[in-house]
């Protein structure tokens, strides 16, 4: 029972077989899998990075707007519609993109911790059975710190007591992740890692 999004599921495993079947090994499958869904999902990541460093650009202006008006809500709301007007930005620029994203990442992730193909599939070294935990924990630790790593550059607008518990969420997602099955950390790592990469790039290109 791969749950709501169990088509989609479906797909992503008939995709990993396939893989498989040039690979003929799983932990490289996830691999090349969540490479080629990351490669599908860049215009839609490049959209909503882009829209929140323009948020975040503005965060000053808006902060003076709210001091400005805080006792006339209306004018408020006026202004800070005009801001993104005069910025052509929008709000939910930043929101959409990601929130479209989360049907394709849950139904990844049903399908590979319910799938019958992991048992007993060896990767590499010390990892000799992706259904069953990392045995020496380098998988989540490393993705703990990509998280991380991704997460102080990833553009955030809004509360700073907000920003300061999202940095949290990193090591939250290193202790649940330690008796995960392998298979599953591996597609969080590599996505982790292409999200830190993706950061980078963006981050280089627009300054």
């Amino acid at each position: 029972d791969f749950g709501f999004f169990g088509p989609i599921s479906v797909s992503f495993l008939k995709a990993l077989r396939w893989i498989y079947g040039h690979v003929r090994n799983y932990g490289a499958a996830i691999i090349l899998l969540t490479v080629g869904i990351r490669l599908l999902l860049f215009p839609l990541m490049h959209t909503s990075t882009v829209s929140m460093r323009k948020m975040q650009k503005l965060q000053p202006k808006m902060k003076e707007i709210r001091e400005k008006f805080k006792d006339d809500k209306e004018r408020l709301n006026r202004e800070v519609m005009d801001l993104y007007r005069t910025h052509k930005i929008n709000p939910l620029g930043g929101c959409w993109p990601m929130l479209l994203q989360i049907p394709v990442f849950f139904a990844l992730y049903k399908a590979l911790l319910n799938s019958i193909e992991l048992r007993h599939a060896p990767f590499v070294f010390w990892i000799q059975d992706l259904s069953e935990k990392d045995p020496c924990y380098i998988t989540p630790i490393i993705m703990g710190a990509t998280m991380f790593l991704q997460q102080k550059m990833t553009p955030v607008a809004g509360d700073p007591n907000q920003q300061k518990i999202m940095m949290f969420m990193p090591l939250i997602f290193t202790f649940m992740f330690l008796t995960f099955p392998s298979g599953l950390v591996l597609y969080w790592l590599i996505n982790s890692t292409w999200g830190f990469a993706q950061s980078m790039y963006l981050q280089k290109k627009m300054g």
